[in-house]
């Protein structure tokens, strides 16, 4: 290997080299996030199927499995910032664990109905709302200020991997011996991350400064995005890009059925292609690393809107496919220079509460983008749906671009709105 492509390999993995406990976790996470996505492309294939096809079913659904985080989210932040990261993730693993059981169990038996499969997304939303808060702020424990871009951007990547693999085996298992076993495979897939959970050595992570267990934090931590303009600037765009965008799980499986008549398997093969654009720009990112910016958020978010108007005349489904992955890699980047500029400007005793809004907005924008593109999709058609959503994109970036130099106030500045008094 020339010197050259092994500095690239050395940047690349650097958080993976310098973190044992890192390595376990990503591991781990590459086994179950490849559980989850077939766990999700068996869920909207499963509620298609429930009801007759409907659009405004599957924007239900993803609105009651991420709805919960828009009203216990917050609270999630709370607990990350007071409590031991590593033990609240083994609890809310098993948690999902069981969901997935509960699923497979319900179509294994035959009673799978409507109304099972949204009381269990909504059980799911609620695990998720104290979950994501807790994992985004403990890579920083794992690696350190200093590698958590390139943490942020291998950990997306191994979720992006999965997301090439799950959907394909999702595909084929649903096509050829039904959807239940796609949520068993599901369930024992998070033993992978529990027990790298359980292998880790807590001496070796990096202690930060947690919360006390005083009243008025949350408010506290609402003040503080608030009043930091780094904070609140990029957690605006990605609270437009998030909600009406950022909807896939809604229209891949209508572009699919309604306008290409396609069966599972190639709507697993479609859904994988967004993930193989999210896993080239994960790579991407851990070997370059540039440097958090709101110009850099913006040209991402308006590459993304322009892919999806290009996706929407897409003549065939492998057409579709291709152009899927300029997507998904637009939409990966967008997300890693997102988090991490976050995770960079917050201060450390906040940065649970932080990173709970980053989940608010991305798993909590769905229960209201999911319905509106669900709506679309279904009475304007897939390929309106692409258009609208794309061009919200572009307009949004178009906006953020064209914004003069405003005021930039630094995490330090906004210190006194953490007191809880």
């Amino acid at each position: 290997m020339s010197p050259r492509l092994t500095a690239a390999w050395r940047r690349t993995f650097s958080s993976a080299r310098g973190s044992r406990n890192f390595r376990l976790f990503l591991t781990g996470q590459m086994i179950s996030a490849t559980g989850t996505w077939m766990n999700f492309t068996a869920s909207s294939w499963l509620v298609l199927q429930l009801s007759g096809g409907s659009g405004t079913a599957l924007g239900l659904n993803a609105a009651l499995m991420f709805g919960p985080m828009l009203f216990i989210g917050p609270f999630g932040g709370v607990l990350a910032d007071r409590h031991d990261k590593r033990r609240i993730l083994m609890v809310t693993q098993s948690a999902y664990a069981l969901v997935a059981v509960a699923m497979g169990t319900i179509i294994a038996t035959d009673v799978a109905t409507l109304g099972l499969v949204y009381t269990l997304s909504v059980v799911a939303g609620v695990v998720t709302s104290i979950d994501n808060p807790a994992r985004q702020s403990f890579y920083v424990e794992m690696v350190g200020r200093e590698q958590i871009t390139n943490a942020v951007s291998l950990n997306s990547a191994a979720f992006m991997f999965s997301r090439v693999l799950g959907p394909a085996i999702a595909g084929v298992l649903i096509a050829s011996v039904g959807l239940a076993l796609c949520y068993g495979v599901d369930a024992l897939s998070y033993l992978g991350v529990l027990t790298a959970l359980f292998l880790m050595r807590p001496d070796e992570l990096h202690a930060q400064q947690r919360t006390t267990r005083e009243k008025g934090h949350l408010l506290a931590g609402l003040r503080y995005v608030w009043r930091t303009d780094d904070l609140r600037r990029p957690l605006t765009l990605m609270a437009v890009i998030f909600t009406f965008c950022f909807q896939w799980q809604v229209l891949v499986p209508l572009l699919s059925e309604h306008v290409f008549r396609a069966g599972p398997a190639e709507f697993g093969a479609l859904s994988a292609a967004a993930g193989v654009g999210a896993f080239l720009g994960a790579i991407t990112m851990a070997n370059r690393g540039p440097r958090p910016g709101m110009r850099l958020l913006a040209l991402c978010a308006g590459g993304v809107g322009l892919a999806m108007i290009v996706t929407a005349f897409s003549p065939s489904l492998w057409v579709a496919a291709l152009l899927m992955v300029p997507t998904g890699l637009g939409a990966m980047v967008f997300m890693i220079v997102g988090n991490t500029k976050l995770q960079v400007t917050s201060v450390p005793e906040a940065r649970g509460r932080v990173m709970s809004l980053y989940g608010v907005i991305f798993l909590g924008s769905t229960p209201i983008g999911s319905p509106i593109v669900g709506w679309i999709g279904q009475h304007l058609g897939p390929r309106a749906g692409f258009i609208i959503s794309g061009s919200i994109a572009v307009a949004a970036a178009a906006v953020v671009l064209s914004i003069a130099r405003r005021r930039v106030r630094t995490p330090e500045s906004a210190d006194a709105a953490l007191s809880a008094g």
